[in-house]
């Protein structure tokens, strides 16, 4: 395989990962009763993973973080249309751990889910028209 073809695969896994999350989020919100935290988390996934796919594509290598700020801001060197993003993206943020440890006393609401997942969604659709089909 050449380097050409597996950063394609590679970037074309991120985007799959990435847009598995954001049917996830949508997902948890169909349970009864909702799956709010994991919705949350799901949707700050989806942003993750498809800014990780545009990085690789572009060959710009990024430690393993969660931070969105940081990857938009290395994903706006090599598509400079994204320059806005990382403050865009900065309110997923919290959702990366925010819920994986016990004593955290906050209780998210399920508007809040569909905030960040409709924010998620447009986010990734952003990022993705930044590759190639």
């Amino acid at each position: 395989m050449q380097p050409d073809d597996l950063r394609a695969r590679d970037t074309e896994d991120w985007l799959s990962r990435s847009l598995e999350n954001l049917r996830n989020a949508e997902h948890d919100l169909t349970a009864r009763p909702p799956f709010v935290r994991d919705a949350l988390f799901h949707a700050q996934q989806s942003v993750e993973m498809a800014l990780k796919g545009l990085l690789t594509w572009h060959d710009q290598p990024f430690a393993k973080i969660h931070n969105l700020e940081e990857l938009a801001s290395l994903a706006a060197l090599p598509a400079p249309g994204l320059g806005a993003l990382a403050g865009r993206a900065a309110p997923l943020n919290k959702y990366a751990v925010r819920f994986r440890y016990p004593g955290e006393p906050y209780a998210p609401s399920v508007e809040e889910a569909q905030e960040a997942i409709a924010l998620a969604r447009a986010l990734v659709s952003e990022i993705a028209a930044c590759l190639p089909n």
